[in-house]
Parts: structure tokens; sequence; C-alpha cells
């Protein structure tokens, strides 16, 4: 899950550097020539932010080990769109949204149900308009100075906040969207993994790389 990723940013020439925010005490294990590796936070944004002290380049891409199915040529699309807006603090890679998407309500009167209330009724309050939708994805590209700006905000948002660019959007940064395909999967169960892996298989047989 971290190897492939690792590998695709090691072939994308924009790239000068790699830095890990692993587990605390899974340092060594995931140690690596030309990796540096810092112990992650309580958090996501603590974990990016003890990942930035390592980082001196003006640009920084954020990816998760989640989506290992990473390519080198998305990386530098990322960057290409970022560079071609003066007025953006970032960009994403996200894939726009297929299904139709639906906002659960607690009860027929439509008050929204909270992800704790599992054991109340399920009914629809609201259906989005899809055509507006985007399903957030990494990597993440940001103007180094911005993102670092936007940690900066130590409030109970910065901690709750589920991707970097939630946070940059914040604090009043504009974030570009980067189409990106149903193949950059995230893995959260074990048939993704499976998935995953079928995947990559096909891309090794095809091209001799990931």
């Amino acid at each position: 899950m971290v190897a492939w990723p690792v590998d695709a940013l090691r072939a994308c020439e924009a790239v000068a550097a790699i830095v890990i925010a692993a587990p605390p005490g899974h340092e060594e294990v995931l140690g690596g020539e030309g990796l540096t590796v810092v112990a992650g936070g309580a958090t996501r944004a603590r974990s990016v932010e003890n990942a930035l002290r390592e980082v001196a380049t003006d640009l920084v891409a954020i990816h998760d080990a989640a989506r290992p199915l990473l390519t080198p040529q998305l990386v530098e699309e990322l960057i290409a769109a970022l560079l071609a807006d003066p007025e953006a603090s970032g960009v994403i890679a996200a894939a726009p949204i297929t299904d139709t998407v639906k906002r659960a309500a607690s009860s027929a009167r439509g008050s929204f149900r909270t992800p704790e209330a599992q054991e109340e009724p399920r009914v629809v309050g609201e259906t989005l308009d899809r055509t507006e939708l985007w399903g957030a994805q990494t990597p993440q590209v940001f103007w180094t100075k911005a993102l670092r700006g936007a940690l900066a905000v130590g409030d109970a948002s910065r901690d709750a906040a589920t991707d970097e660019a939630m946070l940059v959007e914040q604090a009043g940064g504009k974030v570009l969207i980067h189409p990106s395909g149903p193949e950059n999967l995230k893995v959260t169960t074990p048939h993704d993994l499976g998935v995953a892996e079928m995947v990559l298989a096909e891309r090794l047989g095809g091209s001799g790389r990931a």
C-alpha cells in the first residue's frame, strides 16, 4: 500500500523528495532509500503538519497510502494545473459523482440525523444535484506556504478536516478540481484491495511499471 504510490512518486520528475507520516513506532518499518519518515499525529492535520516540517519546496503534494494506484501522470497533471492558475492555492484530484445522492433525515419531519444516531430510522431528507458534486481524492497539490498557513489555524475545525483542501478552502484559498478516474480508488475493504491488486497486475503486465 505504501510501496506502490512511492514508486509512482519516484518516477515523477517533478518530485524532489518524499516524506512519509507513519504511525508512531513504525518509522523504521516504512523507511527506505530516499525517503524521510516522520511520526504521524493524532489527526490527519497533525500528521500533515509533522511532515511539512521536512518540506523545503514551494509546492507540496499530499497523498494517501489508501490510494495505491497513483500514477506519475496524475501528479504531473495536477502540478501543471496549479501552475497554470496564478490565483489558485491548490488543486485536487476528484471524480464526478455518478450515483444519485440522498441526504438522510432522522424523521419524516426532515430534521437531519447525525452519524452517531444509527438507531434512528433512515428517511430521505433531500436529493442533491449530482451535476455539481465531485468525490475528492488524493493527490492534492498546494503551494506550501498556503497549506502551512491553513494548518496554522489551531481550532477544532482543523483536526476535524478530512482532507487538506478543506482547510485551504476555509482559509479563503482557491482550490481547483482536476478530473480523475475511478481507477484512483481508495482501499477501505478487502474487496477494494483485491480490485487494486488486479488493476496493478494489468498495468504491470501491459507496461512494465505502475
